[in-house]
């Protein structure tokens, strides 16, 4: 019994037959280029709150449950999706899924693999793939993916089975972090000359000068001395790491200052926020999830939980067909004949105190009604 069954062939669309030839073997990226993803990598590394918002999107998605058709094979679904293998360090769907969505915010589009039990013919586990490294290929029929994976020595070898290939993408292919790079680099230049102004602040430098007197001698002995008063300063500075506190006495005409004391710190506040502004829309984050302690009202942040709610919508349909794609897989290993769907839990308990706020409304108008009718009748 094959796991998957083979799609009958279609005619090509007219709007790809006039981009190019049918039969062509032309390889399509399926995500960022690799140095986009090495890229992107560093880009979440270097700016925590790009790190955290992405990482917030994932909890927020919210949880599932697969669904079967027959309620008698219910029980051996959910404990294939609690306990299913994913790569060397997961187990459960969940964990595939965390994995799939962070590829796909990341990268623009995230790939995955059904591994198969030859011997058994049934799923034996999941694993993420590296998207840079799969090209896609429509091949004669646009509808049926073919797919190639990048060697180490860069020639690519074709997947022999691609429908055991778990394939998703945003609209475009483009990474939610696509315009990032440019405003996250100068948001990074700017932190990078704060640190570099409290280092010097920290570090205090001085400047001891030594104005000799009109005498011949002060004007004689002038680099004795300023050479003596050098030493002496040094000494009583150094003392301090040591725990003690020397004094330093100087004759004559002895000026010290702290260098860079003019000079102060320019503010900051007006380019970071901006900068942080920018990014926060493009992830489509409240500000106040990420503790970003900006004036709001209760309205707005009402709306702000509404878009999110709508963002988060968008993210668990393109994973739906992937996560039923995988419980139909199960199900057709095990001889099932029987579909798989997907329920999402409710995004946060907020939606469920409106819900039941709406509920108790209804009820309440519904029964003012019957009241009303039956006084009319009466």
């Amino acid at each position: 019994m094959k796991l998957f069954k083979k799609k009958n062939t279609r005619a090509a669309p007219e709007l790809m037959q006039a981009s190019r030839e049918t039969d062509s073997n032309i390889m399509l990226p399926t995500a960022a280029e690799p140095f986009e993803k090495e890229l992107f990598d560093r880009l979440r590394c270097a700016v925590p709150i790009i790190d955290a918002a992405i990482m917030k999107i994932i909890r927020l998605t919210g949880g599932f449950r697969l669904i079967c058709s027959d309620e008698r094979y219910q029980h051996d679904l959910e404990r294939f999706c609690d306990n299913v293998p994913v790569g060397l360090h997961g187990r459960s769907i969940s964990c595939f899924a965390d994995s799939f969505l962070d590829s796909l915010l990341t990268y623009g589009s995230a790939v995955g693999e059904i591994v198969v039990n030859e011997k058994e013919r049934a799923v034996s586990g999941l694993w993420n793939g590296d998207s840079s490294a799969v090209m896609i290929n429509a091949g004669a029929d646009p509808f049926d993916r073919q797919f190639a994976v990048k060697c180490r020595d860069g020639s690519m070898k074709r997947v022999l089975h691609p429908e055991r290939i778990l394939y998703a993408s945003l609209t475009g292919g483009h990474s939610l972090l696509r315009g990032l790079p440019s405003l996250s680099a100068i948001l990074m230049r700017i932190y990078r000359c704060i640190g570099q102004n409290f280092e010097r602040a920290g570090n205090v430098r001085y400047a001891v000068t030594y104005k000799p007197g009109e005498s011949t001698g002060d004007f004689a002995y002038a680099k004795e001395r300023a050479m003596q008063i050098a030493r002496e300063w040094a000494d009583g500075m150094n003392s301090a790491k040591y725990g003690q506190i020397k004094d330093f006495v100087a004759v004559g005409d002895v000026d010290i200052k702290v260098i860079g004391a003019e000079n102060q710190l320019f503010d900051t506040n007006v380019p970071v926020r901006q900068l942080t502004e920018q990014i926060i829309a493009k992830l489509s984050i409240p500000p106040f999830l990420l503790g970003l302690n900006w004036s709001t009202t209760e309205r707005m942040s009402s709306q702000q939980a509404d878009i999110l709610t709508s963002e988060l919508e968008y993210y668990r349909r393109l994973l739906t067909p992937v996560l039923r794609e995988i419980g139909c897989a199960y199900l057709l290993s095990q001889g099932i004949d029987a579909e798989c769907s997907v329920e999402w839990d409710n995004i946060n308990l907020q939606d469920e105190s409106a819900l039941a706020e709406a509920r108790l409304k209804n009820a309440q108008a519904a029964e003012i009604e019957a009241r009303l009718k039956n006084e009319i009748t009466n």
